[in-house]
Parts: C-alpha cells; sequence; structure tokens
C-alpha cells in the first residue's frame, strides 16, 4: 500500500512471536492484512488470535471508522493451515471465549472445544463488530478463506478472484461458519459444496455474494474509494445499519442453522477418527492442493 500515514505493525511482535498480521490506519481506515503469503494465507491459530488483536486496535481507535482486509500476495486465504511448519495446534492458544483449552480433552472434545472458540466463535465475534468490515479478495478465498470474507459487510473482489469450499472430500459438510445458505441460492450451495468447483468472482457477484468486480491492478485503489466513502458516513448510524442486518438474517434463522452444521460437522470428524483415525480423513495440505486444481 501506498501513502500510509502510520506504519504497519511488524512481522515480529511480541517477543519472539512471529507476526503473521500488519496493521496500518490511513484516513480513518485501518488496514489488516494477512501476511503468510509464502503459504498462501492460510491460517494458523496465532494468526486468527492475532487478527482479533488487530480488530480490537481498530475498535478502540475513535479515528478508524472502517476496517479493511485483505491478504499480501497472490491469494486472499487458501483456508486453515493443514500443515505449514509453523501450524500450532499443538500449543497452548489464548482463548477468547469461555470454552476450555483443546489440550486437555481427548477424543473428540478436543476438537469441538478448539473449533466453538477459533473458527465458529471468532468469526461470529467478527461479524458482530460495530464498525464496517470491506474484503479486499484476490485469488483465491477458499475454504477457511470464505469465512474470513463472509463475516465482511462488503466484499470487493479482483477479477482474477475465486471461491470455493471443497471440504467435502474430508466427509466434511462445509467449513465451521456455515453462513453458505446465507451468501447464495441453495443449489448454488449445494453446488459449491458437492463439487467443491472454483466460483469465479464474476459469477459470485451476479450471485450477489460479491459487490463489485475490478481489475487486480486497480482492486486496491477501489477499495480505498469506497473505504473512504463509507469512512464519511456516521459511526452511529453505521453501528446500527449493521446490528439491523444480521438481526434480520438471525431471524431468518442464520445463529440457529449455524449451529446445527456445526454439530453435523464435529459429527464429520469424529467419523473421521473412527474410520481413519484421522479428523480430516487423512488428506493434508498437499493432497488438497492437488485436488483442488480447476478441471482440465
Amino acid at each position: 500500500m501506498n501513502g500510509d500515514n502510520s506504519s504497519p505493525l511488524p512481522r515480529v511482535q511480541n517477543g519472539e512471536e512471529p507476526g503473521f498480521v500488519s496493521y496500518a490506519v490511513r484516513e480513518n481506515v485501518a488496514w489488516v492484512m494477512l501476511e503468510r503469503p509464502e503459504v498462501a494465507n492460510t491460517q494458523n491459530l496465532r494468526l486468527l488470535n492475532q487478527l482479533d488483536d488487530l480488530f480490537r486496535c481498530a475498535i478502540d481507535d475513535t479515528e478508524v471508522k472502517v476496517i479493511v482486509l485483505g491478504g499480501r500476495g497472490k491469494h486472499f486465504s487458501a483456508g486453515h493451515d493443514l500443515g505449514t511448519p509453523e501450524r500450532d495446534k499443538h500449543m497452548e492458544r489464548e482463548r477468547k471465549h469461555l470454552w476450555p483449552s483443546h489440550l486437555g480433552p481427548v477424543g473428540a472434545e478436543s476438537q469441538y472445544v478448539l473449533e466453538q472458540d477459533a473458527y465458529l466463535g471468532l468469526c461470529r465475534r467478527w461479524q458482530e463488530m460495530p464498525k464496517p468490515m470491506i474484503a479486499m479478495v484476490q485469488g483465491g478465498c477458499i475454504a477457511g478463506g470464505l469465512m474470513l470474507a463472509w463475516v465482511c459487510d462488503l466484499i470487493i473482489a479482483s477479477d482474477d478472484a475465486f471461491f470455493q469450499d471443497p471440504v467435502l472430500r474430508m466427509g466434511i459438510p462445509g467449513v465451521e461458519y456455515f453462513a453458505h445458505a446465507f451468501e447464495l441460492p441453495p443449489r448454488v450451495a449445494k453446488e459449491l459444496l458437492l463439487l467443491g468447483d472454483r466460483m469465479p468472482a464474476d459469477r459470485a457477484y451476479q450471485l450477489g455474494m460479491v459487490n463489485r468486480v475490478v481489475p487486480r491492478d486497480q482492486l486496491e485503489k477501489e477499495v480505498e474509494s469506497i473505504a473512504n466513502e463509507v469512512a464519511d458516513r456516521p459511526g452511529f448510524g453505521m453501528m446500527l445499519t449493521k446490528q439491523a442486518i444480521n438481526h434480520v438474517e438471525d431471524l431468518r434463522g442464520k445463529r440457529t442453522s449455524m449451529d446445527s452444521v456445526f454439530h453435523m460437522h464435529h459429527l464429520a470428524h469424529a467419523h473421521n477418527q473412527l474410520t481413519s483415525d484421522h479428523i480430516v480423513g487423512g488428506l493434508d495440505a498437499k493432497a488438497m492442493a492437488a485436488a483442488n486444481k480447476p478441471k482440465k
């Protein structure tokens, strides 16, 4: 980004802990960027916690009116970390809600309490933030990447962006923040899950999941223009607008349906553990990346 009025946070934070997310503010807009381009901005647990911390910075800063969420490099986010050298599921993490540590329980309970806090819990927390958030999406927005985009109020995509939830290959009925049938018509949501194919940005725009599609080299400029325009609106009015739309979605059953599918998600994890001794059916990041390539 050019013309920053503040310095981004360094890639190393909190002593020796690496910084997987950066933060900068310019003209009343906080720019929060995922900083793992070498692994397509896959999300380990520390990245998610750092993201939460930086969202807190944006909320606490009275000068910030709008938040932009983006990912550095070729892809917005290829989802949850399935096996990079910095995968940290074995480590204790700062819990944001009152769920127990995932390191103590055994069997299905360990993954259940982890995902209640780190995946479903954080996404719900972020969707309810009172300041508007814009997702700036380029390249792949896959599985857990969808969760980050879907909690935002607006999604602006580059013309090379694509959206994909291929986790049915693991025997799992979609990602933890199950907003599929609210973001898309039901048959299209089924297509996204059953086929697991890439949905191009222009189709996502036609279906209403994306607000605008622009050339890749104009993406940041377009997002900046929209963010600055939104920042001129009254803050309390924006807060109430977000609450109003979120309330309507919940009246339509979004929260209760998400709770129901979350339990199906964990039934699938438990089934995988019983049948393959692996919560995702033995598929690692390399196997999923190979399977997710577009058909020739």
